[in-house]
C-alpha cells in the first residue's frame, strides 16, 4: 500500500495505519477498502509496522504456505506490541473468517479479528477497542446488503480493481473460498457501472473486474444481466481504455462470453482460465464440473475467435490419488495449449474441505519433483512465446518506474506482458507503441517508436 507522511488534523496527531496484504487480487482490493473505510477517521498510511498505531493483516488461507507466512509475520509483530502496548493488531481476510478462535488462542496479543464481510465495520470496531480494550472478534457469515458503495482508497491512479461479486457456489473439493467468502452475491450493475464511470472521470485507464467466478455474475438475482452483457456495458464507458477480468471457471466459460471478448475492443486479449489438472480422474475428485476435453474445446474456440490471445492457468500438483499417468496428462495439457503463464501450486489439505479426507495422499518429495518438472516445462514455453514477440510493436500502458532500473519505465501489453523501456517525460498513464527488442522469462525490453 502507498505511504503517506504523518500529519496533524486540527492539532490532533493522525493515527498511523499499516496494512499488510497476503493472497489474491480480491484481497488487495479488500485492503484498499480497509484503507477507504478508515480514510475519514483520522488515519494516515505507513509501511512501517513498527511505528504504526494500528496494524491490519489481510490474510489468505487458500494454501498452507500462505497461512504460514501470515503466522510468521504475526509472531514478529508481538515484539512491537511489547514495546508499544497501545498498538492495535487486527487480523482480517480469509484466515480471520474461518479461524478466529485459533488466532486468538495462538496469539492472545491480537486485539481484533474480523471477517471478509465486516470491512465496513472497521471504524466502529477500532473505536470499541480504543474505548473498551480487546480482544474483539466479529465475523459475519452473509454479505447482506453491504456490498454497494464501499469507500475505496486506490493504490494507484492508472489501474483499478472493481469487484462485481463476492463468494462462490462451486465447492471445489480442495478450496476454502465458499467458507471464507460465503455464497455468490452479485453487485447491482448500476453500482458497478457508476463506480467505473467515476474512475474514468478521475483519469483511470484500465479496470479489472473481480470475482471468485465472474462467469456466474448476475445469476443470483433477477436483473437479467449476464457477465458478457456487463462487459458490453463497460465497453461503452468513455475514458476507460482497457478492461480485464479474473477469475473465470471453465465450466461457465461460454461461447457468449468468447464473442463478447472478441467484439469488445477494450477487453484485453488475455484470459486466465484455471484448469487445475489435465486428468479427468483428478478433475472429478476436485469436483471441477468439466472434463479436460471440454476445457481444450473452449481454449480452441478462444484461439480461433481471438487471434494472439494470451492464456494463463492454475495447476495443482500432488492432489490425493494423482498417479504418474494423471501427472503425465497434465504435462500433455501444458504442451498442447502452450500457456503464456502457469501458476503452479503443490496441494496442501485445508480444513473443512472434502479433499482433506481423500485417500492416497502424495508425499512431499513427489510433489516437489512434479512441481519442478512442470515449472521447467512452462519456463521453456514462456521463453519461446516471449521470443516470438521480438521485433513486433506492442501498445503499452505505461504504469510508472521500473522496479529494477531507475532509468526505465514499465508497463504492460494488452496480453499482460511486463515491458521495460528507457524513460521519457510525460509518458506515465499513456498508451504508447513500443518495439520489442529483447525478451526474457519474466519481462520484455522495448524502445519507444512514437511519442504521444
Amino acid at each position: 500500500m502507498p505511504t503517506s507522511k504523518n500529519s496533524q488534523n486540527n492539532g490532533v496527531r493522525k493515527k498511523r495505519l499499516c496494512v499488510i496484504t497476503y493472497g489474491c487480487q480480491m484481497n488487495k482490493y479488500d485492503s484498499e477498502r480497509m484503507v477507504g473505510a478508515l480514510g475519514h477517521h483520522n488515519f494516515t498510511l505507513t509501511e512501517d509496522a513498527h511505528s504504526a498505531d494500528v496494524v491490519l493483516l489481510n490474510t489468505c488461507s487458500i494454501r498452507a504456505k500462505a497461512e504460514q507466512k501470515f503466522f510468521s509475520r504475526l509472531g514478529r509483530l508481538k515484539k512491537y506490541k511489547v514495546q508499544n502496548p497501545n498498538m492495535i493488531i487486527g487480523v482480517g481476510g480469509c484466515t480471520g473468517q474461518i479461524d478466529s478462535k485459533a488466532i486468538l488462542n495462538r496469539a492472545p496479543y491480537v486485539d481484533l479479528v474480523f471477517g471478509t464481510l465486516n470491512i465496513h465495520r472497521l471504524p466502529y470496531l477500532l473505536e470499541k477497542i480504543s474505548a473498551e480494550g480487546g480482544p474483539v472478534s466479529e465475523i459475519f457469515s452473509d454479505a447482506g446488503n453491504n456490498l454497494e458503495d464501499y469507500p475505496v482508497s486506490r493504490e494507484n491512479n492508472i489501474q483499478a480493481w472493481v469487484s462485481i461479486m463476492y463468494g462462490c457456489n462451486n465447492y471445489c473439493s480442495y478450496c476454502v473460498v465458499p467458507y471464507t467468502r460465503g455464497r455468490e452475491k452479485s453487485r447491482t450493475s448500476s453500482s458497478i457501472l457508476n463506480e467505473i464511470k467515476i474512475l474514468a472521470g478521475q483519469g483511470y485507464k484500465e479496470i479489472t473486474l473481480l470475482g471468485q467466478n465472474v462467469n456466474s455474475y448476475g445469476l443470483d438475482y433477477s436483473e437479467g444481466l449476464t457477465f458478457p452483457k456487463l462487459l458490453i456495458k463497460v465497453e461503452e464507458i468513455p475514458g476507460i481504455e482497457r478492461v480485464r477480468f479474473v477469475t473465470s471457471h471453465p465450466k461457465d466459460f461460454s461461447k457468449e462470453l468468447i464473442n463478447a471478448i472478441r467484439d469488445c475492443d477494450k477487453v484485453c486479449e488475455q484470459i486466465h482460465l484455471p484448469a487445475q489438472s489435465g486428468s479427468n480422474k483428478i478433475l472429478s475428485l476436485m469436483n471441477r464440473g468439466y472434463k479436460i476435453e471440454d476445457y481444450i474445446e473452449k481454449i480452441n474456440l478462444l484461439k480461433s475467435n481471438i487471434p494472439g490471445v494470451a492464456l494463463s492457468t492454475d495447476i495443482i500438483v500432488g492432489f490425493p490419488g494423482e498417479t504418474e499417468r494423471d501427472f503425465q496428462a497434465t504435462i500433455n495439457l501444458i504442451k498442447k495449449i502452450e500457456f503464456d503463464n502457469v501458476f503452479l501450486f503443490k496441494y496442501s489439505p485445508r480444513a473443512n474441505t472434502a479433499a482433506a479426507g481423500l485417500p492416497n495422499p502424495i508425499d512431499e518429495k513427489t510433489k516437489k519433483s512434479r512441481f519442478e518438472v512442470l515449472l521447467n516445462l512452462q519456463k521453456s514455453i514462456t521463453i519461446k512465446l516471449n521470443k516470438n514477440l521480438e521485433g513486433k510493436v506492442e501498445k503499452i500502458l505505461v504504469e510508472g518506474k521500473s522496479k529494477n532500473n531507475f532509468y526505465k519505465l514499465t508497463g504492460r501489453t494488452r496480453t499482460n506482458k511486463v515491458t521495460n523501456f528507457l524513460e521519457g517525460n510525460g509518458l506515465i498513464g499513456k498508451i504508447i507503441p513500443i518495439k520489442i527488442v529483447r525478451s526474457g522469462l519474466y519481462s520484455l525490453d522495448g524502445q519507444v517508436i512514437e511519442r504521444p
